[in-house]
């Protein structure tokens, strides 16, 4: 555990990167070979927007990582936080319990708040206006949404009171777990099911990713299940009867177009259109 900690203290950028890289390179060979669902789309045109909105969040949060680091640095200097208020215990409980903490602030509750706050549903629209959910649509966030995100991540290193080792530790366990959940693969069953008891499973993740109400409005978590479980958000849907996209924005020219993707949270909002 000390290992872990001493090599996230000090992990260059182009690691974070490679890992980062790694993951969508690793589940896009899974899924190709093992795929839930035959998509018949062009693949690279699809992941070609996906890989440039995942660049535009890439940026964002490097020209804003300065913020992360001087938080965290606060936290430990003033003795502030939630961590830093627990008495002493092993490190493997005290990672665990910063994890699932950042994870509950930075993940599961922004994502609660961006469907239940019009304003920041339109930058988290473009997330899911994705029709064919793969490992590249992990990061489809609009530079807006991007901007949201770090300010939860932000706030949750305040409260929290997380070492920048930790921080790091979660954005490389965060970026892979999403990965892993919107990846386009098929494993069995029970597998999945035994897997959702602890974190986020991809089958567990495909329900969120359902076209229609409640179905979007469930499975909010990205590396932990407790809190959808906790808070009562966690939904289950057979995988044969999940219809990706949203039901606002079902024409390709909306959803599959990235001029429009970026137009969309200043676009007057759309009404369900009616079959």
């Amino acid at each position: 555990m000390n290992d872990i900690v001493s090599y996230f203290s000090t992990i260059p950028s182009s690691h974070r990167s490679l890992i980062l890289v790694s993951g969508i390179t690793i589940f896009w060979l899974i899924e190709n070979a093992f795929p839930l669902f035959n998509f018949t789309y062009k693949k690279w045109h699809h992941a070609s927007i996906n890989i440039f909105l995942t660049l535009t969040t890439i940026i964002i949060n490097f020209f804003l990582a300065f913020i992360l680091l001087q938080t965290a640095d606060w936290t430990i200097a003033n003795h502030f936080g939630i961590l830093q208020w627990l008495p002493e215990m092993p490190v493997w409980l005290y990672t665990l319990i910063g994890l699932l903490l950042l994870d509950l602030i930075g993940a599961y509750l922004v994502h609660l708040v961006e469907h239940k706050a019009k304003f920041l549903w339109r930058f988290h629209l473009i997330h899911h206006t994705d029709t064919w959910v793969d490992t590249t649509s992990a990061n489809r966030h609009h530079p807006g949404e991007s901007i949201i995100r770090f300010t939860f991540t932000t706030l949750g290193v305040l409260l929290v009171g997380s070492p920048m080792w930790m921080v790091f530790l979660y954005q490389t366990l965060s970026v892979v777990a999403t990965q892993f959940n919107h990846a386009n693969i098929s494993i069995p069953r029970k597998l999945d099911t035994i897997l959702s008891y602890f974190i986020v499973s991809p089958d567990m993740h495909k329900v969120h990713h359902h076209h229609v109400l409640p179905y979007t409005d469930s499975n909010y978590g990205n590396i932990f299940s407790v809190w959808d479980r906790l808070f009562g958000t966690f939904m289950t849907l057979p995988k044969e009867e999940i219809i990706y996209g949203i039901d606002t924005h079902p024409k390709p020219e909306e959803h599959n177009n990235l001029k429009n993707l970026l137009k969309i949270p200043f676009q007057k909002p759309h009404k369900i259109e009616k079959n």
